[in-house]
């Protein structure tokens, strides 16, 4: 993280030729349903309303995120969990989350309805299949939660479906915007049953917009006014037609199949990922030092030093509720 070090620097955004405040979000791998909302803003002119120019940017992983925030490439980065942001804490960067924009983890485990475990405490011995590349940070709450080995998951080079779909006592761990819909495209026949993690106790916040404390410092309006911008685009995006966001999600993704992406929302609105628990009170985005004390707790020992949780967030620029 030592490109960090300017961070005491001016770090006001540069305004385009329109007068907008220009706003660069790296995003961790492709266009998907997990930035639908940003994507909205951008579609139905949000963003162009409040004086904002944002431009998302996207990478293969987190790591990408980290290197944009630290060489300036980007003013905002998306963390798709809470272990991202505490990582940079307990790697000394000078940055906070500011808003989540899902209030639960996406992660999913998925079985076949007809041999399925009554609950993700009965998984046992069976298999387990995972594509995620990024995937040891949630195997260090899954495994010792329900008792599972290591030997019991299982990486393929040539992906996670197939295996899954030829054994009918397997587990696939995916994301709940993405292998649902995978699945039901190779078999539309199938049953499943699926178990979110964040349902059992799981604390973990995803689609977390982070930012350099100097940046947010130097920039509080325009920071501000892209948060408060993007709570309106989720809320459109859930509440109203979705078609703008998707159709600049398969633009940026042309690998998108069809019909995943509502699949992914409607999922989204069934169980609660994105408005949910503090969201009725706090409004979309919010987070509680509840929630991050308890996650904290839960992801102790995963990082070379346990950072301070307190120092990995601040709500000083979410939108006050009237």
């Amino acid at each position: 993280m030592a490109g960090f070090a300017l961070s005491g620097c001016n770090q006001n955004a540069p305004v385009d030729e329109q007068g907008r405040v220009r706003l660069r979000l790296a995003v961790p791998g492709p266009a998907r349903a997990d930035h639908a909302g940003f994507y909205q803003a951008i579609a139905d002119g949000t963003y162009a309303r409040r004086g904002l120019n944002i431009q998302i940017f996207h990478g293969n992983s987190a790591a990408d995120v980290s290197q944009k925030l630290a060489s300036g490439q980007a003013e905002l980065g998306l963390a798709r969990d809470s272990f991202a942001a505490l990582r940079m804490i307990a790697d000394r960067a000078p940055i906070k989350a500011v808003a989540a924009f899902m209030q639960k983890d996406p992660r999913v485990l998925i079985a076949h309805a007809g041999d399925a475990p009554r609950d993700p405490g009965s998984i046992g011995a069976r298999p387990l299949y995972i594509e995620d590349a990024d995937w040891a940070d949630i195997w260090s709450w899954l495994q010792p939660k329900y008792g599972l080995a290591n030997d019991q998951l299982f990486r393929p080079e040539t992906g996670a479906i197939d295996p899954f779909l030829e054994n009918t006592q397997s587990i696939l761990i995916g994301s709940l915007t993405r292998e649902p819909a995978l699945v039901g495209s190779a078999d539309p026949d199938l049953q499943t049953r699926l178990y979110l993690p964040a349902d059992d106790g799981f604390a973990s916040y995803s689609g977390l917009v982070l930012t350099p404390n100097a940046f947010a410092r130097d920039n509080t309006e325009a920071l501000k006014s892209f948060i408060a911008a993007s709570a309106e685009g989720w809320r459109a995006y859930l509440d109203k037609d979705p078609d703008p966001a998707h159709a600049l999600i398969r633009r940026a993704n042309p690998a998108t199949p069809q019909g995943s992406l509502e699949i992914a929302r409607d999922l989204m609105k069934v169980h609660g990922i994105i408005d949910s628990g503090d969201t009725a009170d706090h409004g979309l985005g919010t987070m509680t030092a509840e929630r991050w004390q308890t996650f904290a707790e839960q992801s102790r020992g995963v990082y070379a030093s346990d950072p301070e949780w307190r120092e990995a967030f601040t709500t000083a620029y979410l939108p006050e509720r009237k």
